[in-house]
């Protein structure tokens, strides 16, 4: 598995922050990230411009610990000297795809970001309290590992019925075993469960759900034995899915 590298852009706005900086960045390394920072990978006598080029460019996200400093310097575009040169300007971001950026939120009572990145969502570390649920969600964001997953579009509850055809309540009772067909054809037991079938037709009331069952039971396709909350498809409810092409 690739391990993800992240470019930890900041300015020395104090000793103090310098540290927390820091302090982030080893908990990235220690959490499955190759976090590059100046303070370990930078030595007296080296390049800096040459080293934000070169590790701007293999990062596979670069994050931006917007201070009000940072913000200012980063908007001016300034230069400067030594480490104000680790300032990302804008001349330099030209070369470096924005969907890399992750802007960091390190302030008291604001909520700024440069002006280039003011249509990015953040991650706010202001408040300390806050501090374990920030790192969680930009470890989430780094490893691409959400917190919560996008379900599969399920199926529409209902059909039209035309005129003379099936009823509604056959046409629901249709669905309904449809949708335990399914469940059964991609389980590994012999029964469903009950909320599971609601869960895949939310948009059918409970009520209908449980007509449906009902109406089903009464047809002798399915029995509630057993397990708690378990239908049981019977072989007749088995061959009523084959004669209704519902597999």
């Amino acid at each position: 598995m690739k391990i993800p590298k992240v470019f930890v852009s900041y300015s020395h706005d104090s000793l103090d922050h310098k540290k927390w900086v820091l302090e982030l960045a080893t908990r990235l390394r220690q959490n499955g990230v190759d976090a590059t920072l100046d303070q370990w990978d930078l030595t007296a006598g080296d390049d800096v411009p040459h080293f934000m080029e070169s590790n701007l460019a293999k990062a596979d996200y670069i994050l931006m610990i917007c201070t009000s400093k940072y913000v200012e310097k980063a908007n001016a575009g300034s230069g400067g000297v030594g480490y104000e040169k680790m300032i990302i300007t804008s001349s330099l971001m030209k070369s470096i795809s924005e969907s890399k950026i992750i802007p960091v939120i390190r302030q008291s009572g604001t909520t700024e970001v440069p002006t280039f990145l003011k249509s990015k969502l953040y991650i706010n570390y202001s408040k300390d309290d806050d501090y374990e649920y920030a790192s969680d969600e930009l470890l989430r964001k780094i490893h691409d590992a959400p917190l919560f997953k996008k379900p599969e579009i399920g199926y529409k509850p209902f059909s039209p019925v035309a005129v003379g055809s099936k009823t509604p309540q056959h046409d629901t009772l249709m669905e309904v075993m449809r949708v335990m067909i399914q469940i059964f054809e991609h389980g590994q037991r012999e029964f469903v469960v009950y909320s599971e079938v609601r869960s895949m037709i939310p948009g059918m009331s409970r009520t209908m759900i449980d007509v449906a069952l009902d109406q089903a039971k009464s047809e002798k396709l399915i029995s509630f034995t057993g397990v708690s909350e378990a239908i049981w498809i019977t072989p007749l409810g088995k061959k009523y899915a084959l004669d209704n092409k519902l597999v």
